[in-house]
């Protein structure tokens, strides 16, 4: 029976786990996610996949790139991506900076990928996903992460249908990281993680995506008790005191604690919150120069909300600011302003890593020790690169279409044995003979002049001795070369005696 869902119909109510091969099949005969779910056609979808206009303010904040200067980035990240592990090591500031200009949207996906490690982890681990992937996983977890995946982007036309290709393949990463990492599980914030990533990048590629964020960039956030994030939530209020104090003192005030405002923010990487064009501008940074970008992202906005008097009359409570920080302003969210201010705001990974220390000695000091110590945090891709340097084979861009040559006919095997053999047997025919020069070299002690002798008559059947040679050739205690000596000359040989004689020429 169909179920109204968002104000939609939904044809496919079914599990994913009890989805038969054959129904799928049936399915992707049909036509996209969007067909099936009775999205027909008519359904205008953005260049981002979002149906319906689903994602507000995209085409406003959005900054167009002329096509000329997109295809010079192409070109541009093609050469960095095949020599990535140079370009990271000697010119990482360049990489910088091409990511804050925007990856391009074509290489996106290859980019995040080697960026976050995941393709160095990939090829390391060649199969562990594939062994993953097989396995049936604690049911405990599958219950929850099926409730979870119709949450994720609804309106985007890769999830938009239950039990479509793209909650497959969501299902299959979340279901794949519980079984990588038990002690962990699930967390709900994962999912919007995965499902970015999944729209750029093969299931499998998302997969180690997903590792290298939750291991490398925001270690702990998904652990148990979320002592990570609400040690972030302290830093970037510390931060923010010094970014912004009109917006400090007012939170202070209130008693407004960060875990209330920055939680969705950070465990979700902005994923849930932004326009999508600021979402991949973001996720460009972020990637690139780690965790600090996620910082600057919420101080910009706290800042952009909070900063002046005139804006804290319309909150004067607990609620009104709630209210407010759910609500952010378009404008604020915008590409070109949020990448600008997030550029301009000086706030570095020494300073992160500084008040994440004092956070700590804090927390113990109140709350006592940790109860889940997550691994240190890696500040970008050049740090996780360097922590774990990688081999050239793991970072060579496999090919995605793989056509077979063609075996050569007898035919051409045997020309090309013909031609071999040719050419061995002209090499055996033509051996190097050492034949002393009769000539002396320009280091010699010039003769006193004399007359150069007259030139013996050339015959039809020997070569030709060149007239400038013998009169500008100094005379020793060496008699000239006889015409059988010269017939027996290498062509280099004759090359080089008639090169000392034009320097001669230069000299004289």
């Amino acid at each position: 029976m169909a179920k109204i869902e968002n104000g939609r119909k939904s044809v496919d109510t079914r599990s994913i786990r009890t989805i038969s091969s054959s129904h799928i099949d049936d399915e992707s005969s049909l036509g996209s996610d969007s067909e099936i779910n009775g999205f027909t056609s008519d359904r205008q979808t953005d260049k981002y996949g979002f149906i319906g206009g689903a994602q507000q303010y995209s085409e406003e904040s959005a900054q167009d790139v002329p096509t000329e200067v997109l295809r010079q980035r192409e070109v541009k990240w093609l050469d960095m991506l095949s020599h990535w592990d140079k370009w990271m090591v000697k010119r990482h500031n360049k990489v910088r900076l091409r990511c804050q200009k925007g990856i391009p949207p074509a290489l996106r996906g290859r980019a995040w990928l080697y960026l976050s490690g995941g393709k160095v982890k990939r090829e390391q681990n060649q199969g562990k996903f594939q062994e993953l992937d097989s396995q049936a996983g604690d049911p405990k977890w599958l219950d929850v992460i099926e409730k979870d995946l119709h949450r994720q982007f609804p309106f985007h036309e890769m999830f938009v249908s239950r039990g479509g290709h793209g909650q497959q393949d969501l299902f299959r990463v979340l279901k794949a990281y519980t079984l990588y990492r038990p002690e962990e599980g699930y967390c709900q914030a994962q999912a919007p993680i995965a499902a970015v990533l999944l729209m750029h990048m093969p299931a499998e590629d998302a997969f180690w995506g997903l590792v290298q964020i939750c291991e490398k960039y925001l270690p702990g956030y998904y652990s148990p008790g979320l002592e990570a994030i609400q040690l972030d939530g302290e830093i970037l209020f510390a931060l923010l005191r010094r970014v912004s104090p009109i917006a400090y003192r007012h939170l202070e005030k209130h008693k407004i604690d960060p875990i209330l405002y920055m939680t969705e923010w950070f465990m979700c990487a902005f994923s849930r919150t932004l326009p999508w064009a600021s979402v991949l501008r973001v996720w460009d940074m972020f990637l690139c120069d780690g965790v600090k970008i996620i910082f600057r992202v919420g101080l910009v906005l706290l800042k952009s909300m909070l900063g002046t008097r005139e804006k804290l009359k319309a909150c004067q409570g607990l609620y009104e600011t709630m209210e407010l920080l759910r609500a952010i302003d378009a404008r604020y969210m915008q590409e070109g302003f949020l990448v600008r201010e997030i550029l301009e705001l000086p706030v570095t990974a020494r300073e992160v890593e500084r008040e994440h220390h004092s956070q700590v000695k804090r927390w113990k000091k109140i709350r006592g020790e940790l109860n889940f110590k997550s691994p240190p945090r890696m500040h970008g891709a050049r740090f996780i690169m360097l922590a774990e340097p990688p081999r050239r084979q793991d970072l060579q861009q496999n090919p995605t279409i793989v056509v077979e040559a063609s075996q050569p006919t007898p035919q051409l095997k045997k020309s090309k044995e013909e031609k071999s053999k040719k050419k061995k047997s002209v090499k055996k025919k033509q051996p190097i003979e050492e034949i002393p020069n009769p000539y002396p070299l320009l280091s010699d002690p010039p003769p006193p002049p004399k007359e150069p002798p007259a030139p013996p008559p050339v015959s039809s059947e020997m070569p030709q001795i060149p007239q400038q040679t013998l009169i500008d050739s100094p005379q020793q205690e060496h008699p000239p070369p006889t015409d059988l000596s010269l017939a027996k000359e290498s062509p280099l040989q004759q090359s080089t005696q008639s090169l000392s004689s034009t320097e001669q020429d230069t000299y004289l």
